[in-house]
């Protein structure tokens, strides 16, 4: 099976590097170190740098488990959970089914 690189247009790598950011900050405010948070997630410290950076090439579940060691992974619930386009197309298709 081979792997394609992913493309990510730059305004959405943006999106991205804030989510490393929101990551890098949150692991500031509790006060835990790279090394501290890259042994708890399972990965290595390279990883973790990548993931603050905001790398398309870094695992879900590399993002996940940092996510879990600062006590949000929660927060990994909330992607696409507001639908708002999909539940328009389908009020439309249910509009039109009268």
């Amino acid at each position: 099976m081979s792997t394609r690189k992913q493309i990510i247009f730059p305004k959405y790598q943006k999106v991205l590097e804030q989510l490393g950011e929101n990551i890098r900050l949150a692991r500031k405010r509790r006060r835990l170190t790279t090394i501290q948070v890259a042994e708890r997630a399972g990965i290595d410290r390279t990883t973790l740098y990548h993931i603050e950076k905001g790398n398309s090439s870094v695992s879900m579940a590399a993002y996940f488990n940092t996510l879990r060691v600062l006590g949000l992974q929660n927060d990994f619930l909330k992607l696409a959970a507001d639908d708002e386009y999909g539940r328009k197309l389908q009020d439309l298709s249910l509009i039109g089914n009268k």
